[in-house]
């Protein structure tokens, strides 16, 4: 291959990337704009020697211009309302609104909390740093009545259920979606840091019956696949690259897969929640049932996040010692839950998983966690680099994966979701539920409805 066509044959591929990659590379703005840029200069220079180049320098110096500065449609196809994130900040109608795919520059409302669980409430960048974070509850506190004094140097810190704190750093960014299900953001002065506790909602519970009684198998595990469906749809293939290979380095966070795996954890532990609230032995029986039947039909419709998810948290040691709420399960569901455990064995790299993936066609929901594992394992056993060379058998296998994941998503899926007259109440209730995620408290719950005497 001559010179010119070598150089043909890397733009071609440069473009290829750009065109991937085209929102990611404007929301980095003139850091994104960069590598373009670079590129631009280097074929100009080379158009002297290799007139067939100008299409390409053509092409490119337009890629530039895109970048830069974005048409006016494009500004106007970006902008969105203010919304509130998901999970930190519940409203009903936003919870009933599809899932779009967040940038970081999108604006989210979101609670912030003291050390009395009084609140203030900032709308912020996405993307933002603490910095910034603190200096908008600064003003925010500046006019509570409840603040009459203004706090001197705050801290941000994330107070898990359990009462587990991290402190963040003042150059941390993006750090609204890295909070798990029941942890919550809350600022305070360094010498108040031991005394934070979590929100009595999240320590304390209430027995009483599950709203699941009301809602049949089927219809939860439609919602559930729906909106499993529209979060995995927004995570751009570059995310599951970033979030293993560069982590909190990361050029663009990977802001929509962290929320799958938040989604993931969430349903783990509503399966447990809605089983140990229930105190009435034939009732926690009856939602066992329902629940390896929401699981069977989460299967069917290769909705295989939320599949797995139910199977976890029916395994969850807390839900799993109920021996009197085991034993009262026909046959019947004991031996489909038996295959479902089989699945979910990760034994022999989870080959029955693996063997259940491969006979499915697109479109269908992937266990999640179970891909970053192989992409951990992947980046983690292989070098990147060998000197200045690169590792391209590497780069082929990850392409590969890349190109799973896509296939993955080729079509849309079609969940048969008919209007009736508990769908909204239904609906709602799967995409914001009530969980509780503190697995000490989860096993004392269990021993007070069978103690181990019994």
């Amino acid at each position: 291959m001559e010179g010119g066509e070598r150089k043909q044959a890397v733009l071609s591929v440069a473009f290829r990337y750009l065109d991937t990659y085209r929102e990611l590379l404007q929301e980095e703005g003139e850091r994104g704009n960069s590598f373009t840029k670079e590129l631009y200069m280097c074929a100009l220079r080379d158009l002297s020697r290799f007139p067939e180049l100008v299409e390409d320098v053509l092409k490119l110096q337009r890629w530039t211009e895109i970048l830069h500065c974005p048409s006016d449609e494009e500004k106007e196809s970006r902008k969105k309302q203010v919304r509130p994130l998901f999970r930190h900040f519940r409203r009903i109608d936003a919870c009933l609104q599809p899932r779009e795919a967040f940038r970081g520059s999108d604006e989210i409302f979101c609670r912030v909390y003291t050390q009395d669980h009084s609140y203030v409430t900032i709308r912020s960048r996405l993307s933002c740093r603490v910095s910034e974070i603190l200096a908008l509850v600064r003003e925010k506190l500046q006019f509570s009545e409840d603040q009459p004094v203004l706090p001197g140097n705050l801290i941000l810190v994330a107070v898990t259920s359990s009462g587990e704190k991290a402190v963040f750093r003042p150059t941390d960014e993006a750090v609204f979606t890295t909070l798990g299900v029941n942890t919550h953001l809350f600022v305070c002065e360094p010498s108040e840091l031991d005394s934070l506790l979590p929100l009595p909602e999240e320590i304390h519970w209430t027995p009483g019956d599950s709203k699941l009684h009301d809602m049949s198998a089927e219809e939860v595990a439609n919602q559930l696949a729906v909106f499993d469906w529209e979060l995995f749809s927004c995570v751009h293939e570059v995310e599951f690259v970033c979030y293993v290979f560069h982590g909190e380095q990361s050029r663009w966070r990977p802001l929509n897969l962290e929320l799958v795996l938040q989604r993931c954890s969430e349903v783990q532990h509503w399966v447990a929640t809605e089983i140990l609230q229930c105190q009435s032995l034939p009732k926690r029986m009856q939602l066992l049932r329902k629940f390896i039947k929401i699981a069977a039909l989460c299967k069917q419709q290769q909705d295989l996040l939320s599949f797995l998810a139910v199977v976890l948290g029916l395994d969850n040691p807390a839900v799993g010692r109920l021996r009197l709420t085991w034993e009262g399960l026909p046959g019947k569901f004991r031996k489909q839950f038996q295959q479902f455990e089989n699945i979910a064995d990760p034994s022999r790299n989870h080959k029955s998983y693996r063997d259940l993936i491969s006979s499915l066609r697109p479109p269908l929901i992937p266990f999640t966690p179970l891909l970053l594992k192989d992409l951990t394992f992947l980046h983690e056993s292989c070098k990147t680099f060998y000197g200045e060379m690169v590792n391209f058998e590497k780069m082929h296998k990850v392409a590969e994966m890349v190109r799973t994941i896509r296939r993955y998503r080729s079509s849309q899926l079609a969940v048969d979701t008919e209007t009736s007259p508990s769908h909204l109440q239904t609906k709602a209730y799967v995409r914001q539920l009530q969980v509780i995620d503190n697995q000490n408290l989860l096993f004392d719950m269990s021993c007070k409805l069978e103690p181990k005497d019994t």
